[in-house]
């Protein structure tokens, strides 16, 4: 078996809206349909990490009022990795994915349980360790990040992979400071990096970044691929895969993070592990939605 992977975090239902643009005000539009898919940052990594065959324990908070919760459920029980945490007297939330003709999203999300936080949830695992774990900053910026940055700080075990999400830059600056102490991997995208980074220009926010952390920086580039700094003077490209029509980029940047931890569940070198990711990120934007379709390129 290969290296083993925790991943912390959020379980949410993505309402897919088709537009042909982003509304103006008092616009009247239609929408060319809604649909509820399976979402939330740690949920789409934790999905290509389970169904690529990693040795995964996902703990997900799943708030059972109100209808997103019983939706979730069913699929995260018939799923051995994910370990869901019932909260029955609160409310999860939803992610309301805006996606237009281009295929890009533009997301407007409710939180609710999903991204809360306890230590007792993680009692169960407290005597095992991990090789690598994944956390992403919308639980950091959450009120009950605080103790899931003292419990990262106390308990996590092996390589932490950090990705702070758009959101990123709504963390309290101190938090922060903590987090890049513990010398996480970074897996971002470029506004991301430039604005973690402080500097407008990629290259020089990575350096930045890999100064705080002496770890490797992932940085996303769209249809380029990602951009792979770790130790040496100049990131690493690493090529994009073409895609011929992209269907929406919902899930994107986190089926990238879960890939590159895929890969390197099995050992396999860093710029190898953004190469895979790069052809896995590929294919989601080529779907409708986040969930792999086709889960063979996994293997």
């Amino acid at each position: 078996m290969g290296k083993s992977v925790l991943v912390i975090g959020s379980t949410c239902v993505d309402v897919i809206i088709r537009v042909d643009h982003l509304p103006r005000t008092e616009e009247n539009m239609h929408p060319k349909g809604q649909q509820f898919r399976m979402g939330g940052c740690a949920y789409n990594v934790a999905n290509i990490l389970g169904r690529g065959g990693a040795d995964t324990v996902f703990v997900t908070p799943v708030g059972m009022r109100g209808v997103f919760g019983p939706y979730l459920l069913p699929t995260l029980q018939s799923q051995p990795w994910s370990h869901p945490v019932l909260l029955e007297n609160a409310e999860n939330g939803c992610c309301y994915c805006l996606v237009e003709a281009s295929g890009e999203r533009t997301f407007l999300s409710i939180h609710g349980a999903e991204y809360s936080f306890s230590p007792a949830w993680m009692v169960p695992y407290a005597g095992r360790r991990f090789d690598f774990t994944y956390f992403c900053g919308l639980e950091i910026e959450e009120q009950n990040g605080e103790a899931l940055t003292a419990w990262l700080e106390k308990s996590a075990s092996g390589t932490l992979l950090y990705a702070p999400s758009p959101r990123g830059v709504h963390v309290p600056q101190e938090r922060t400071d903590r987090l890049l102490r513990l010398r996480p991997m970074l897996h971002l995208n470029e506004t991301e990096a430039a604005q973690m980074g402080k500097s407008a220009e990629l290259r020089q926010a990575m350096r930045n970044l890999y100064a705080q952390t002496q770890n490797a920086v992932i940085v996303t580039v769209g249809a380029d691929g990602a951009l792979l700094l770790n130790g040496q003077d100049e990131p690493l490209h690493v090529p994009g895969v073409p895609v011929s029509q992209v269907a929406d980029t919902i899930g994107a940047g986190d089926a990238h993070a879960g890939a590159v931890l895929l890969a390197l569940s099995r050992s396999q070198p860093l710029p190898d592990a953004v190469a895979f990711a790069n052809r896995v990120a590929a294919r989601v934007v080529a779907q409708e939605g986040a969930t792999l379709a086709d889960a063979r390129i996994l293997a």
